[in-house]
């Protein structure tokens, strides 16, 4: 049986066949153990990371007694859904993301985690994955490589001036920008991040 820690762009949690490339956590575990599935609660902390799969050769027991383990498509859905580059694993990219964080901001030290994780939390409590549509076609147009975006509910990845249809999977075939407004699912304070210049990591299907 499939375990329900596969995260989709909205940052819901599902259990489905496909793992995905990239790894992450929310702070702690929030599932049983012993009946491996999830309780009540969706997070155990404010620090909700993104993770290489294998790390130094590591060994971890899937929702066993430690932290719930979860899994992204890719790092594009992972930073839509709120997580931020782990900086133990990912060291080298956490800190990219926290100096672009900062420069973002005008600010000459990089960012801090907890400070990080305390602004993205605060983003994530106050969105919805049914918020109404609010960027305009235009604004759609302009947003950086990275980003995503919903339509009717579904979730879009920007790449390249077009929008890339997401699934569990990977993504589907390349289609225009829109000429309608859409909702933003990825944090604004991430779409700065992306807007400076920072490169996530995509699944292989992803042209």
């Amino acid at each position: 049986m499939a375990l329900q820690n596969r995260c989709d762009p909205f940052g819901t949690l599902y259990a489905v066949a496909a793992r995905g490339s990239k790894m992450g956590n929310r702070g702690g575990r929030i599932h049983d153990p012993g009946t491996k599935r999830l309780g009540g609660r969706r997070w155990a902390s404010k620090s909700w990371i993104c993770c290489v799969t294998e790390f130094r050769n590591r060994q971890h027991d899937v929702w066993g007694k430690t932290y719930t383990v979860l899994f992204f498509l890719d790092e594009v859905t992972a930073l839509a859904s709120g997580h931020r580059p782990c900086f133990e694993c990912r060291n080298a990219d956490a800190k990219c993301f926290a100096r672009l964080w900062a420069q973002a901001e005008g600010r000459r030290e990089r960012m801090k985690a907890a400070e990080m994780d305390e602004h993205l939390h605060r983003e994530r409590m106050a969105s919805s994955p049914a918020a109404p549509p609010g960027l305009s076609a235009e604004a759609v147009a302009a947003l950086p490589d990275g980003c995503m975006v919903a339509l009717d509910g579904r979730p879009f990845a920007v790449k390249a001036g077009k929008l890339l249809p997401w699934s569990f999977s990977g993504y589907g075939p390349a289609r225009r920008m829109p000429s309608r407004q859409a909702s933003l699912i990825t944090p604004t304070s991430i779409v700065e991040v992306l807007r400076q210049g920072y490169a996530p990591q995509w699944h292989g299907g992803a042209l």
